[in-house]
């Protein structure tokens, strides 16, 4: 992992820290390789470790299917947060642009951890909402752009 903690484990002791990741497992992706998909279930949330993951939003462009950009994670940044928010299911495409390596945390693992240190829990959970409303900026800047594009048309 980098050195600076990702942004998941922000805040907490280097020992906090590393046992958390000693819950999780290293998945290397190979170019191309899709980590998940929207809709299916998620058990595990990841670390990106080494290269980077593109969150995209599947949709259709002039009648055909395409996978839109909504943001790339990088190093020390985590993606698959709807393993720890109900209903568990992924709310975008991740797939690997490069060859890539994430640390899959599974669900279960990180609760019962949370169960026995519950002060880790908050502070993972504190900045998992973090994360998440940092999504959400993102998701309503591009439908700001989107929603202008629309009223601009209608006003020509």
């Amino acid at each position: 992992m980098a050195e600076r903690q990702p942004d998941l484990l922000q805040g907490l002791t280097s020992a906090d820290a590393a046992a958390i990741v000693a819950l999780g497992s290293r998945i290397p992706l190979a170019e191309g390789t899709t980590l998940f998909r929207l809709g299916s279930e998620a058990s595990s949330l990841y670390l990106v470790e080494r290269g980077r993951v593109a969150l995209t939003l599947p949709m259709q462009v002039a009648g055909r299917d395409q996978d839109v950009l909504v943001e790339e994670r990088l190093p020390g940044q985590m993606l698959g947060w709807s393993a720890l928010i109900p209903p568990h299911r992924f709310t975008l495409n991740a797939t690997a642009p490069l060859v890539t390596e994430v640390l899959a945390l599974p669900r279960q693992a990180l609760l019962n951890h949370f169960a026995k240190h519950p002060e880790v829990g908050y502070t993972v959970l504190t900045n998992l909402a973090s994360i998440i409303g940092h999504r959400l900026q993102v998701l309503q800047a591009m439908w700001l752009r989107e929603m202008q594009r629309v009223v601009e048309m209608r006003c020509a």
